[in-house]
This record gives structure tokens, C-alpha cells and sequence, in this order.
């Protein structure tokens, strides 16, 4: 996963995903008030989002569902 050093280069790189496939983008925040730090992801891997939907709802340990992939 690339990692952006400027909001500029972030925000490029996440625009040109969106608009490669705006039905596959995906997004994701994680703040964190301790360290006052905003984490934001972006992504267009349908195959990881439902793999994880897949595990959530599967009754088998999570590591056995990953064996079977």
C-alpha cells in the first residue's frame, strides 16, 4: 500500500482510482483522538472487501476461511 509524504500527492492518486472505477472505490477513516490523527484509505479491492464480508459472516475461525482461498 503506497503511503503519500503531501495531501496533493494523496488526493491526486485517490481521484484517479475513483475515476478509474467510481463502482469499486472504497473508503475508510480511522481517527484517533489520543494522538490526534486522522487515517484515511483508499481503495478499489472488491476481492479483499468481500473476502472480509465473506469471514464475518462465515461460523469457521478466520484462519481455516483463509486456508481455503
Amino acid at each position: 500500500m503506497p503511503q503519500y509524504q503531501t495531501w496533493e500527492e494523496f488526493s491526486c492518486a485517490a481521484e484517479k482510482l475513483y475515476l478509474a472505477d467510481p463502482m469499486k472505490a472504497r473508503v475508510a477513516l480511522k481517527c484517533r483522538h489520543s494522538d490526534r490523527s486522522l487515517c484515511i484509505k483508499v481503495t478499489n479491492d472488491l476481492k479483499f472487501h468481500s473476502q472480509l464480508m465473506r469471514l464475518m459472516q462465515a461460523k469457521e475461525s478466520c484462519s481455516v476461511a483463509m486456508e481455503a482461498d
